[in-house]
């Protein structure tokens, strides 16, 4: 049996492909988090981190949390494939990690959302803080996730047009 979008392609093959690119497109998505949360840690031991308003002190623990889950679901299928190695698993696990991997960018996106309202909320308080984090917020539900969505749909659409 072959694929349809790549001829002579067997789905063993197709699952290789999807892995091998999912894991590339993690390595990308994890060194930016990964940063952010290297950040992160050092900033209360800074001088100015007690000039922080308690609101922002909780602001500080969320944003934490969530880029230490983004760590955690975007290095997830790099462990789900060691555990599965040789175990004839490849299709389970493309699909786990696939779904794994989207609930890590949309992570991700909030980390990164909630940290520039933590340095903007210092810097420029008030409400340019919360403009500059509606923006980035705006950013990332549009471009990782309406753009992309929308074209899925259109070409689910296309496909069902062409079916018999």
């Amino acid at each position: 049996m072959t694929s349809p979008d790549r001829p002579g392609e067997t789905p063993a093959e197709r699952a290789d492909r999807n892995l091998v690119d999912l894991l590339q497109e993690l390595r990308v998505a994890t060194l930016g988090v990964q940063v952010l949360f290297g950040f992160l840690l050092g900033l209360p031991f800074t001088i100015r981190f007690a000039a922080l308003h308690p609101w922002q002190h909780w602001l500080y623990v969320t944003t934490l949390m969530l880029s230490s889950v983004s760590v955690v679901l975007l290095v997830t299928p790099v462990a789900y494939h060691r555990l599965l190695f040789r175990r004839h698993q490849l299709g389970y696990l493309v699909a786990a990690a696939n779904v794994i991997a989207i609930c890590g960018l949309a992570t991700v996106a909030m980390a990164v959302s909630a940290a520039v309202l933590l340095v903007t909320s210092y810097v420029e308080p008030g409400l340019p803080a919360v403009v500059l984090a509606a923006i980035t917020v705006a950013m990332f539900a549009g471009f990782w996730f309406a753009l992309p969505l929308a074209r899925r749909a259109r070409v689910d659409g296309q496909d069902e047009e062409r079916r018999p």
